[in-house]
C-alpha cells in the first residue's frame, strides 16, 4: 500500500463528481472525502513513528530530465495528511445548507484541491512539490472567481498574481538546486546533501522565502489575504485558511531551512522581525474590525506570525545557531490546531451570515438566548483559538512562545502581549454577538441542527481532546523532527 492511493483517489473522485447532478454530487463528494479520511486512517494505523519515509512510491516520470514521482510519509507529513483529510469532509459537510449553481463543478474543484495539497505534503521530489503547489492554486482560483462575492474577480486576480509570482521565484530556486546536484535530480535528499556556499544559500533563501511568505501569508506579503478570505465562498475560505496557508509553513520546515540553513542564519532575524511585526499589526487591525469574517482573517495572520517566528528562532547556546525542538514541534501541532479552530470560526460566521444576512458585529447580540447550542460551540472554539489551557491551542502556543523566548525575551514579550490582545478582541466579539439583549434581527436566529450540529460537535471534541491529551500527535512527529533538526544543526556547525 503506497501513498499513491492517497494522492490519486481525490482526482478520481473529482472526475466522478464532475459527471453527477448537483444534489447527487454533494453527497458523492462527502462520501469520497470520508473514504479518503479512512485511507489516511489506515496509513496512520500502519505508521511507525520513526524518522523514515514510509508508504513510499518511486516511479519514473520524465527520467531524461531527472524528474521522478517520489512521495512518502514521515511523522511531519503524517500530521499534514491528517489535517487535510480530516478538514475536507468537514468543509464539504459545512456547505450542505448552501445551494450552489453548478454544484458538481464546485465540489469537484474542492477534491482536486485536496489532491494538490496532499501532493505538496508528501512530495520528496522538488519538481513534484512544485506541481502540487501550483495544482492546489488553480482550483481555489476558480472557486473564488465563480462562487465568491461581488468583488471576487478583482480580489481573485490579486490573489493569483501574488501567489503565482512567489511560485516562480521558488521554481527558479528549485531549478538552480537541480543544476547543483551531481546526478541532476530533484530528489529532496540530494538537495539536503548539497554543499552550498553562504552566498548561494543567501539568495536561495529569498527564492524560497518569498513563495512561502506569500502563501502563509507573512507581513508585509499578507495584503491579498483579508480581501480574499472575505470575498471567497465560505468553503473556499475554509480551504484557504484551514489547509492551504499551511503549505507555506510546511515549505519552510521541509524545504527552506534544511536546504539553506546558512541563508536562514543570515536572514532569520529579518524573518522574525517581520513575523512579530505581523502579529502586532494584525492584532491592532483586528481590534477595529466590525465584519466578523475579516476579524477572523486578521486573527489568522497573527497566529501564523507566531508560528513563523518560532521556526526562524535559531538560538546560539555555544556560539553557533541551533534549530530548536520546541519551535518545530510547536509549529507542527499548531498547524493542526489552527486548521481546526479557524475552520470552526469561519463556519460559525457562515451560519450567522446565512441566517441573518449580515456579518456586522454591532448589529448582533443576544444570540445565546435563542440558540444555546450554537453559543456553547462558539465559546469552545473561541477558547481554543485564544489558547486557554486544556484546549488545543494552548500546547502549540506554549511551545512556540518557548522557542521565541529562548531566542529573545523582548520578541517573546511583544508576541505575548499581542496574544493577550487576541484574547481581548475574540472575547469581546463573543460577548457582543452572543450576550446582551436580542434585537429585531437576532430574535429570528434559530439554533444549530443536522449537518451544522455534526460539524461543530466534531470540531469542539477535537479542541478538547487534543488540548487534554496532545501527546499522541507530538509522538507522531518526534522522531522525524529530531532527525531534521540533527541534519540542519550539523550543516550549520
Amino acid at each position: 500500500m503506497t501513498v499513491s492511493i492517497l494522492l490519486f483517489l481525490p482526482i478520481v473522485a473529482a472526475l466522478v463528481v464532475l459527471l453527477l447532478k448537483n444534489e447527487v454530487a454533494k453527497y458523492a463528494a462527502l462520501a469520497f472525502a470520508v473514504a479518503e479520511l479512512i485511507v489516511a486512517g489506515i496509513f496512520l494505523s500502519r505508521f511507525v513513528p520513526d524518522a523514515s519515509n514510509q508508504f513510499g512510491v518511486i516511479a519514473p516520470w520524465i527520467p531524461k530530465a531527472g524528474i521522478y514521482f517520489i512521495a512518502g510519509i514521515d511523522g511531519i507529513s503524517m500530521i499534514m495528511v491528517l489535517l487535510t483529510t480530516l478538514l475536507v469532509p468537514l468543509i464539504i459537510l459545512s456547505t450542505y445548507k448552501h445551494q450552489y449553481k453548478n454544484a458538481s463543478a464546485f465540489y469537484a474543484l474542492i477534491l482536486f484541491m485536496q489532491a494538490g495539497l496532499l501532493v505538496v505534503f508528501t512530495a520528496l521530489d522538488g519538481f513534484l512539490f512544485y506541481v502540487g503547489w501550483e495544482a492546489a492554486l488553480i482550483p481555489i482560483y476558480f472557486i473564488c472567481a465563480l462562487w465568491g462575492g461581488e468583488n471576487r474577480i478583482r480580489i481573485t486576480i490579486k490573489f493569483f498574481i501574488y501567489t503565482f509570482a512567489g511560485s516562480l521565484c521558488m521554481l527558479v530556486g528549485i531549478i538552480y538546486l537541480y543544476m547543483q546536484t551531481p546526478s541532476r535530480t530533484y530528489d529532496i535528499h540530494d538537495f539536503y546533501n548539497l554543499t552550498l556556499t553562504a552566498h548561494q544559500q543567501g539568495w536561495l533563501f529569498w527564492a524560497f522565502f518569498l513563495a512561502f511568505a506569500i502563501k502563509m501569508p507573512m507581513f508585509p506579503f499578507h495584503t491579498w489575504q483579508p480581501d480574499t478570505y472575505t470575498e471567497a465562498p465560505s468553503a473556499g475560505t475554509m480551504m484557504l485558511s484551514g489547509i492551504m496557508l499551511k503549505m507555506g509553513i510546511y515549505g519552510v520546515i521541509r524545504w527552506l531551512i534544511p536546504i539553506v540553513p546558512l541563508g536562514v542564519a543570515q536572514f532569520g532575524l529579518m524573518a522574525i522581525i517581520l513575523s512579530v511585526a505581523g502579529i502586532v499589526y494584525a492584532s491592532v487591525i483586528a481590534f477595529k474590525q466590525n465584519d466578523g469574517k475579516r476579524l477572523v482573517a486578521y486573527s489568522s495572520i497573527a497566529h501564523v506570525g507566531l508560528m513563523a517566528a518560532a521556526l526562524f528562532a535559531f538560538v546560539r547556546p555555544d556560539g553557533y545557531f541551533v534549530w530548536t525542538l520546541q519551535g518545530l514541534q510547536g509549529a507542527l501541532i499548531q498547524m493542526l490546531n489552527h486548521g481546526i479552530n479557524i475552520v470552526g470560526l469561519f463556519f460559525l460566521w457562515d451560519i450567522i451570515s446565512r441566517r441573518l444576512n449580515t456579518r456586522e458585529i454591532d448589529q448582533l447580540g443576544g444570540i445565546a438566548k435563542v440558540a444555546p447550542k450554537f453559543a456553547i460551540a462558539f465559546l469552545i472554539i473561541v477558547l481554543g483559538t485564544i489558547a486557554l489551557p486544556l484546549t488545543n491551542g494552548f500546547v502549540g502556543e506554549f511551545l512556540l512562545m518557548n522557542a521565541v523566548f529562548q531566542y529573545n525575551i523582548w520578541f517573546a514579550a511583544i508576541a505575548g502581549l499581542t496574544m493577550i490582545f487576541g484574547a481581548v478582541y475574540m472575547l469581546r466579539m463573543y460577548k457582543t454577538v452572543m450576550h446582551g439583549e436580542t434585537n429585531a434581527l437576532t430574535i429570528t436566529f434559530t439554533d444549530i441542527e443536522g449537518s451544522e450540529m455534526l460539524v461543530l460537535t466534531i470540531i469542539c471534541i477535537l479542541i478538547i481532546v487534543i488540548g487534554v491529551y496532545p501527546q499522541p500527535i507530538l509522538h507522531l512527529s518526534e522522531a522525524a523532527v529530531d532527525n531534521l533538526i540533527h541534519l540542519v544543526n550539523n550543516k550549520i556547525k
